[in-house]
């Protein structure tokens, strides 16, 4: 269907574009992302994926708006604090587009339910804070053979890269970055995060959604991203696919 006059005008900065155009607007109304985790990555790539039109987005959250996380969580706002995040994160970019609709998963996704989720949207975004999370939706995500776009921050450090190992080689999965399940979380609260950080990042996911689902641009597939944001010192690093790795060569 063509885009309604209201449309165009929403979207005309992206209409505009010669990579976009209205035939790629209408591409990503109709496309559906699936967004693991609302918090400081979760909501940047939550609100610039629902800014810029994407026709449906899946929210996978089970934890609750608390005054800490409003530091950088720029969904939320002080009014939400005790409410879920996935059902405020839904309500407010329903008040930013009425075009986006918004599912929202009050539950933790783990090896039990990833495939389940994960089947029912074209790409995967991981904005989650563990190893056991990111592991099952790596899994998940090359069974289903959905491209996955991955983030992780700490402090001022922060890395990005694209999982389609279902392509085979070259193409790596998360396993091939992180093989094992590493002795020690690190977690946010114990090591902090600088707030814009989390925008930053979260809004280059969504940009990575976007090229991947628009066909556009190189892939960030058999690369990672690194960022120090103390230096403002940005690295792009080839990653291999490992040959050892025990989800996209079944050892």
């Amino acid at each position: 269907m063509a885009l309604d006059s209201g449309q165009q005008r929403r979207y005309a900065r992206h209409i505009v574009l010669p990579e976009i155009g209205e035939e790629g607007q209408k591409r990503l109304l109709a496309a559906s992302v699936l967004v693991i985790g609302a918090g400081g990555l979760g909501s940047s790539v939550l609100a610039a994926l629902a800014a810029g039109g994407v026709g449906r987005l899946g929210i996978v959250e089970p934890d609750r708006v608390e005054l800490s996380n409003l530091q950088r969580q720029m969904l939320f706002e002080t009014s939400d604090i005790g409410r879920l995040k996935a059902e405020a994160a839904r309500d407010r970019i329903e008040e930013m587009n009425p075009d986006c609709r918004v599912e929202v998963f009050v539950e933790r996704l783990d090896a039990q339910n990833a495939r389940a989720l994960v089947q029912r949207f074209d790409i995967v975004v991981d904005g989650s804070d563990n190893f056991a999370t990111r592991f099952a939706i790596n899994e998940a995500c090359f069974q289903e053979r959905k491209p996955l776009i991955s983030a992780a921050i700490s402090g001022f450090l922060a890395q990005l890269s694209t999982f389609k190992a279902y392509l085979g080689a070259p193409h790596p999965c998360y396993r091939c970055l992180v093989t094992d399940m590493p002795e020690r979380e690190i977690t946010c609260a114990q090591e902090g995060i600088i707030g814009p950080l989390a925008g930053m990042m979260g809004s280059m996911q969504a940009l990575e959604v976007m090229k991947e689902l628009l066909g556009i641009g190189e892939s960030l597939s058999g690369f990672l991203l690194i960022f120090d944001a103390l230096e403002q010192h940005t690295k792009k690093i080839i990653l291999p696919r490992d040959p050892a790795c025990p989800v996209c060569f079944g050892h």
